[in-house]
């Protein structure tokens, strides 16, 4: 039955492109900042393990304040300040570069008026400071940000509030995201979706859907 409703989905116009940013659109490894740290290799992987972590990075995306973060961190972890302090002050430096492909696919959806938003979970400060620095998203139509929303994907508020934003119902919006916990929601929520593996997987749904050439 779920696979009728979701060819019924696949098969229904897309009036709108919806993208995640971290790992669809820009790469993104903490690990590439605290390497450049810490010289010991057991020592990078505990505190890559331990303290600046994914899941409580993940917190700031959510909204938590970013000196309230880093003072309770040091705290838990003293003797850490100067690594926690380069976790708040360098954010830029754990973004490599661009995914291979990917601005490309945006840059030839846009020059075919295709409407363009992004879904992103990513702390508010730190998307100001890397917004600034990428005029990709000048293509962008609006862009919900987890840190200024206080909500987070796969929360299935953050796409209520999109779809509300962006103007367009979730069953006429393609969501593209790396996560398949998003996917999942975005998916039970009407929208249609493409789980993201890299630019050639989503260049070639795209073309099945007439949305760039091949």
């Amino acid at each position: 039955m779920s696979t009728v409703h979701e060819n019924h989905h696949a098969e229904a116009p897309v009036h709108a492109v919806v993208f995640d940013v971290g790992r669809v659109l820009v790469e993104w490894d903490m690990r590439l900042l605290f390497a450049k740290l810490i010289p010991e290799p057991e020592r990078l992987d505990w505190f890559c393990a331990t303290v600046v972590t994914e899941e409580w990075h993940f917190e700031h995306d959510a909204g938590r304040d970013l000196a309230e973060l880093v003072a309770e961190r040091k705290a838990a972890y003293p003797g850490n300040d100067a690594l926690i302090d380069a976790y708040a002050t360098r954010f830029l430096e754990t973004i490599p570069g661009n995914v291979a492909g990917s601005h490309e696919i945006v840059r030839e959806l846009a020059a075919r008026d295709v409407p363009l938003f992004a879904i992103t979970n990513f702390a508010s400060p730190f998307w100001r400071e890397y917004r600034a620095t990428e005029p990709l998203f000048d293509l962008f139509g609006d862009i919900v940000v987890s840190g200024d929303e206080k909500l987070v994907k796969p929360d299935r508020r953050i796409f209520d509030l999109a779809a509300r934003r962006f103007g367009h119902e979730p069953g006429a919006m393609l969501f593209i995201d790396d996560n398949a916990a998003n996917i999942a929601s975005a998916r039970e929520l009407g929208w249609q979706v493409h789980h993201f593996l890299g630019s050639e997987g989503l260049r070639a749904d795209l073309t099945a859907r007439g949305l760039v050439k091949a």
